[in-house]
C-alpha cells in the first residue's frame, strides 16, 4: 500500500530517484566505452562488477540492518529461490544487457531493455486469462511501433542495430522482467539490499567460473580503472541505495515515473559523448517507449 505522502522532503525524494537513474543510465554509455575504445571483455566486467558491488551491498546490510547475512541461506524455501534469481534473474540482466551495449550501443540497449513492463502486462494476462485493459492494449502495441522505429530508423528495408545488438537487446527486456516478477517473496522476506547483494555475489562466483575476474582483457589505464569503479559504485551501489531511499519520500508510482530519465540520459550522453548516430526515427522509437513505460506504470 503507497504511502501518503506528507513528507517534507519531496525535493529530496526527486533528486534521488533522478540521481539514482542518470547513474544507471551513464552507467551502461560508459561500459560502451570501455568495450568499444579500452578492449574490455563482456565476460570480465560482469563477472567484476557483480562481486564487487554484490560484496559491498552485504558489507552495507550488515552494518546497516544489523542482521546476520547468512540467514537466508539456512532457510530451505528461500535459498532454492535465491540461487534461481541469481542465476537467470540477476546474472541474465547483466549479461544479456552488456552483451547488447557491447554489439551494439548504449542508447539502444537501454531503451530495448524497457520493453520490459510490457512483457510483464503480457504474461500477466495469459497468467490470469484475462484480457488486458485497453490502456494496456494501446501500450502493448505502442511499444512495438517504438521498437520498430528505434531498430529501424523508420526504414523497414534496414535495421540501424545489428541483428545481434536486437537480440541481445530484447532478450535484456526478458531477462528484466524475470527479475521482477520472479523475487517478489524473497523481497518481502529479506528485503531488497540483502537479496540483491547475495545474489550479485552468488551470480559473480558462479560467472567466475566462465571468466575468472582475474583474467583481465583490454587496455589498463587510469581511465580504465576509473571507467570501472564508476560503473561498480555509482552505477551499481549508489544508484540502487538513492533507488531505494527515495521511496521513503516519494510514492512507488512517483520513482517509476521519474526513473524514465535512465534512457533519456543514456541516449543523451550516447550522442553527445561517444557520438553515436541518433536520427529522428530513433529519437521517435524512443519516446514511443517512454510513453509505454509511463502509460503502464499508471495502470493498476
Amino acid at each position: 500500500m503507497e504511502k501518503d505522502l506528507a513528507y517534507p522532503s519531496r525535493t529530496k525524494g526527486i533528486i534521488m530517484v533522478l540521481a539514482s537513474s542518470l547513474f544507471w543510465g551513464a552507467s551502461g554509455v560508459i561500459a560502451q566505452f570501455l568495450f568499444q575504445k579500452q578492449g574490455v571483455g563482456v565476460e570480465w566486467l560482469v563477472t567484476a562488477r557483480l562481486l564487487a558491488a554484490g560484496l559491498l551491498l552485504l558489507l552495507f546490510a550488515a552494518v546497516k540492518e544489523k542482521q546476520s547475512i547468512f540467514d537466508m541461506w539456512k532457510d530451505r524455501f528461500s535459498w532454492p529461490s535465491l540461487v534461481l534469481f541469481s542465476l537467470f534473474g540477476m546474472l541474465g540482466v547483466q549479461y544479456t544487457f552488456f552483451s547488447a551495449i557491447n554489439s551494439g550501443n548504449a542508447a539502444t540497449a537501454t531503451v530495448l531493455q524497457y520493453l520490459a513492463p510490457v512483457l510483464i502486462v503480457l504474461y500477466l494476462a495469459i497468467r490470469s486469462k484475462a484480457r488486458p485493459a485497453g490502456k494496456e492494449i494501446i501500450a502493448v502495441l505502442l511499444s512495438v511501433l517504438g521498437t520498430f522505429f528505434l531498430v529501424t530508423g523508420g526504414n523497414p528495408n534496414e535495421l540501424t542495430i545489428s541483428g545481434t545488438a536486437l537480440f541481445w537487446g530484447l532478450s535484456s527486456a526478458v531477462a528484466l522482467a524475470f527479475y521482477t516478477l520472479y523475487p517478489l517473496k524473497l523481497l518481502k522476506r529479506w528485503g531488497s539490499i540483502l537479496v540483491v547483494g547475495w545474489a550479485m555475489t552468488a551470480a559473480g562466483v558462479f560467472f567466475s567460473f566462465v571468466h575468472p575476474p582475474w583474467k583481465f582483457e583490454g587496455t589498463m589505464s587510469f581511465a580504465t580503472v576509473a571507467a570501472v569503479s564508476f560503473v561498480i559504485l555509482f552505477g551499481t551501489l549508489l544508484a540502487f541505495y538513492f533507488y531505494l531511499e527515495s521511496l521513503h519520500y516519494l510514492r512507488a508510482s512517483e520513482t517509476s515515473l521519474l526513473a524514465c530519465a535512465e534512457p533519456l540520459s543514456a541516449v543523451f550522453l550516447s550522442v553527445f559523448l561517444l557520438g553515436v548516430p541518433f536520427g529522428f526515427g530513433e529519437w521517435l522509437g524512443t519516446v514511443c517507449i517512454i510513453v509505454t513505460v509511463l502509460m503502464l506504470s499508471r495502470a493498476k
